[in-house]
C-alpha cells in the first residue's frame, strides 16, 4: 500500500493488485473449519494434482466439508492457490475463550463500527456465557456477534471451547500435525492453552455435523430474547467472581518496564481486550514471580506496581476469609482484571449487565487516573469510588471544607487569566498543579505562571501549596482504623490520631471501605543531608516506610525532582512530626498498587474488617448513596444560577436515581473561583475570598 501511494509516476501509476501477494499468507487452518468452494474454472482444475480433484469434486458433490475429514496438504494446497475458502462456524451455544494475545496488532480508526462491536465484544466475552447469551446482553444482533467471533477464532485470538478432537475420525494425515497458535508464537503453546477439563465430552465431529448445514454466519437469524438479562442462566459449575478495575497506566507500566520476557503479551491483553480472566492469572502470576525487587530510577516505579499487582492478585484470588459463599463450599471466588476504559466503552447500561452478570463484587485499584471516569455500580457493590465525582478535584475541596484543613487551594475556572501568582502562594517554594482531567504535578514557583496561563486557556486548574523549602512531605496512612490506631500521641507510627481523622470519620464512612489518606507537610525545613555508610533511601526507619516526596504521574505538567531529593546513602533527618504542621491532601478510594507496604497494609485491613462480607457492603452501599448526595450538592452549590441552596439540602431525602443525571453527563467544570484557605472555602475574586453566606456548608447531622 505505501509503495503504491508513493509512486512519483501519477499518470502511469501501477495498480495495487501488481502489488499484493502471489498466495495467501501461511495460516495454520483448524479441522473444525469448514471447507468451502470458490470460484473454480475448468482452466483450474488441469492444474490440479489427483487428489486436489478429487477433494475439489467432493466439496462441489457433497457440499461443504469439514477439514479435518480432508487431506491436511491437499487443504492448504488448494487454499494457498484460491481454490477454496474457508469458514470458522460458530453456534448459538458455543463458548469462546481469550488467552493473552500473541502478535496483536491493532490501527484504531475512527467511527469504524465493527472495530468499536470487536472491542465491546473483546471485555464482554467470557468462556461461561455462549454467544447467543453474549448478544442478549450487548443487545446486538447475534449475526453481527458471530461474525466477530468467527474473526477472533480465525486470527487465533480466541479459541472455540469444548472442541474435543476426535482423531479416528479425522483423516490420517492430520494426526501429526502440532496444535500451535496461528500467530507463530515463539512461547510454548502448552503455556497458552487453558484447561478444558469441564468441556463436555463430545467428539468433533458429532459437535460439528449440524454446524455444517449452516456455515455462512451472516445469514443466522437472531434467536436470542434482548428484552431482560433475567432470562439468562449460568452455566452449572460457574460461579461469580471478583472484578479488580484498573486503568491504562498499569499497563503501561508493565509495557515499558521491560520486566519479564513474556510479561509484555499480558499486558498488551489487558490493554487491548480490556480483560485478564481468571483462567490466564496461573500465566501471569508466573511471570510477575520473575520480576526483580529493585530497579533503578524511574524504573522503580514499574517494578513497585508489578509487585504489588502480583500480591493484590494473590490477596483477592480464592481468598475464603473474604467473602462467603452460601451453600456452597467456601474456596473464595475467581479473579477477573478489567480495563476501567474498555467497560467505558460500553453504553452504561450494556455494562451494568455485563458487570451485573459476571460480578459479584468489584474493586478498584487506587488511585485512579484523572483522565478516566470510574465506573459507578450499585450492584454488584463497588470499593471504590462510588461517583466520578469522587475522583476529581471536588472531592478534593469537599473533604477540605468538611474538615476544615488542608493546603491552600484555589480553583480557577477556565478562561481566568493571572497577572500574577496570588498572594497565599507566593511564600511557597513548590506548587502542586492540577489541571482538569489529568494528573497533579510539582512545579517550582519561579516559573509557574507561564504554565498556568497556558493551562488555563483549556482547562480548569487547581493550585495547592506544596512546600515551603522544596519540595513537602508526604505519608500515606491507610484506612479503616484499627481501633489502637486511634488512640495515643500524634507521630509518624501512629497518624490516626490526628483531628481531621477524627472529622473524617464523623462524615464519611471510613469503616466500610477501604483506601489511604494522603498528608501533606509543607513546613518541613529545609532538608540537611550527612552520607550513611548501611542505609539506602532510609529504610533503615521504619517511620519512613509509607512517606514519598512524589505523586502521580503528571500529564499536563512535569514533576519536577527537588534539588535536595535524599539519594542512595543519604538520609534526611529533622522532618517535623507535630499535629497542626501535617493536612489531609487528598482521599483516595480503593487498593493502591504504588506502594507495596501500604498495600498490604489496606489488604490487611479489608481482610481484618470484613469488608467483603455481605453486611458491610450493604452498609457501604448506604454510606455511598448518602456521600454521593453531599457531593453533588457540593458540586452543585458552586454552578452558576443556583441561588437557593436550602433546596438541595432538602432534596437529599431523595433518592439516588434523581441526582443520578449529573454524574452520567461528566464530571461539571468550576464557573466560578474558589478558594480554601484558613480553614474556609470561599468564592475568589481575584482580591481575596468573598463572604461566605453563599457557600454550601452540610449540616452536622450529615
Amino acid at each position: 500500500m505505501n509503495q503504491c501511494r508513493s509512486s512519483k509516476k501519477f499518470f502511469r501509476r501501477k495498480t495495487a493488485r501488481d502489488l499484493l501477494p502471489v498466495k495467501p499468507v501461511e495460516i495454520t487452518v483448524e479441522p473444525w473449519w469448514v471447507v468451502q468452494a470458490g470460484y473454480i474454472t475448468e482452466d483450474d482444475i488441469k492444474m490440479c494434482s489427483t487428489a486436489e480433484k478429487r477433494a475439489i469434486d467432493k466439496i462441489i458433490d457433497s457440499g461443504p466439508q469439514l477439514a479435518g475429514s480432508l487431506d491436511y496438504n491437499t487443504v492448504h494446497s488448494l487454499y494457498n492457490k484460491g481454490f477454496i475458502y474457508l469458514d470458522v462456524p460458530i453456534s448459538d451455544d458455543s463458548c469462546i475463550a481469550v488467552p493473552p494475545l500473541e502478535g496483536f496488532v491493532m490501527n484504531r480508526l475512527q467511527g469504524d463500527y465493527f472495530e468499536t462491536l470487536l472491542y465491546k465484544i473483546f471485555v464482554s466475552i467470557d468462556e461461561h456465557t455462549n454467544v447467543a447469551e453474549l448478544a442478549n446482553v450487548l443487545e446486538i444482533d447475534l449475526s453481527l456477534v458471530k461474525n466477530a467471533v468467527s474473526m477472533y477464532c480465525r486470527l487465533g485470538f480466541a479459541l472455540k471451547k469444548g472442541q474435543v478432537i476426535n482423531t479416528d475420525q479425522l483423516h490420517p494425515s492430520w494426526n501429526n500435525v502440532p496444535s500451535v497458535n496461528r500467530l507463530k508464537s515463539t512461547l510454548d503453546p502448552q503455556k497458552m492453552l487453558l484447561s478444558w477439563e469441564s468441556a463436555e465430552n463430545k467428539s468433533l465431529i458429532q459437535d460439528l455435523a449440524s454446524s455444517v448445514t449452516d456455515t455462512d454466519t451472516n445469514s443466522q437469524e437472531d434467536q436470542a430474547d434482548s428484552t431482560s438479562v433475567s432470562s439468562l442462566t449460568l452455566s452449572s459449575g460457574h460461579t461469580k467472581r471478583i472484578a479488580f478495575l484498573f486503568d491504562s497506566t498499569l499497563t503501561a507500566f508493565l509495557m515499558m518496564g521491560n520486566l519479564s520476557p513474556n510479561l509484555k503479551s499480558h499486558a498488551v491483553t489487558m490493554f487491548e481486550v480490556g480483560k485478564l480472566s481468571d483462567e490466564s492469572l496461573d500465566s501471569f502470576l508466573v511471570e510477575l514471580e520473575k520480576v526483580q525487587s529493585t530497579g533503578e530510577g524511574e524504573a522503580q516505579r514499574y517494578f513497585d506496581h508489578a509487585l504489588t499487582m502480583r500480591n493484590t492478585i494473590l490477596f483477592l484470588r480464592h481468598n475464603k476469609d473474604l467473602v462467603t459463599q452460601p451453600e456452597q463450599v467456601n474456596t473464595g471466588l475467581p479473579l477477573d482484571l478489567l480495563r476501567c476504559e474498555s467497560l467505558l466503552g460500553l453504553d452504561p447500561a450494556t455494562c451494568s449487565r455485563v458487570l451485573n452478570k459476571n460480578y459479584a463484587l468489584l474493586v478498584s485499584m487506587a488511585p485512579l487516573t484523572n483522565e478516566i471516569r470510574p465506573i459507578s455500580s450499585c450492584t454488584p457493590q463497588h470499593i471504590g469510588p462510588a461517583i466520578p465525582e469522587i475522583s476529581s478535584i471536588w472531592f478534593k475541596l469537599y473533604i477540605y471544607h468538611v474538615c476544615g484543613q488542608g493546603p491552600p487551594s484555589l480553583l480557577l475556572s477556565k478562561g481566568t487569566r493571572l497577572r500574577k501568582l496570588p498572594h497565599p502562594f507566593q511564600m511557597y517554594d513548590r506548587l502542586l498543579i492540577t489541571s482538569w482531567g489529568h494528573d497533579p504535578g510539582v512545579v517550582p514557583t519561579s516559573n509557574v505562571l507561564v504554565m498556568l496561563n497556558d493551562a488555563l486557556t483549556h482547562s480548569a486548574v487547581l493550585i495547592q501549596g506544596h512546600g515551603l523549602h522544596g519540595m513537602g512531605e508526604t505519608a500515606h496512612v491507610p484506612f479503616p482504623f484499627d481501633e489502637e490506631e486511634l488512640q495515643g500521641e500524634f507521630s509518624s507510627v501512629n497518624m490516626g490520631v490526628h483531628r481531621a481523622f477524627k472529622i473524617l470519620m464523623d462524615k464519611l464512612d471510613l469503616e466500610h471501605c477501604c483506601g489511604y489518606i494522603t498528608m501533606l507537610n509543607p513546613s518541613r525545613p529545609r532538608v540537611i543531608q550527612r552520607r550513611l555508610s548501611n542505609t539506602s533511601n532510609g529504610k533503615d526507619d521504619p517511620s519512613l516506610a509509607l512517606r514519598s516526596d512524589a505523586n502521580s504521574s503528571t500529564e499536563s505538567f512535569e514533576l519536577v525532582s527537588e534539588e535536595t531529593a535524599i539519594d542512595s546513602g543519604m538520609k534526611a533527618h529533622k522532618v517535623s512530626m507535630v499535629e497542626k504542621d501535617w493536612v489531609p491532601l487528598e482521599l483516595c478510594y480503593g487498593i493502591p498498587l504504588f506502594a507495596s507496604e501500604l498495600n498490604q497494609m489496606v489488604c490487611k485491613k479489608i481482610a481484618a474488617h470484613g469488608l467483603c462480607g455481605k453486611e458491610s457492603l450493604q452498609n457501604l452501599l448506604h454510606s455511598s448513596r448518602k456521600l454521593s448526595l453531599q457531593v453533588l450538592n457540593f458540586v452543585q452549590s458552586f454552578q452558576e444560577g443556583n441561588s437557593s441552596f436550602e433546596q438541595l439540602l432538602e432534596s437529599n431525602s431523595g433518592s439516588m436515581s434523581s441526582q443520578a443525571s449529573p454524574a452520567d453527563l461528566g464530571v461539571p467544570l468550576p464557573s466560578k473561583n474558589l478558594i480554601f484557605l484558613n480553614g474556609r472555602l470561599s468564592e475568589w475574586n481575584g482580591h481575596g475570598p468573598l463572604s461566605l453566606h453563599n457557600v454550601y456548608i452540610p449540616s452536622e447531622q450529615t
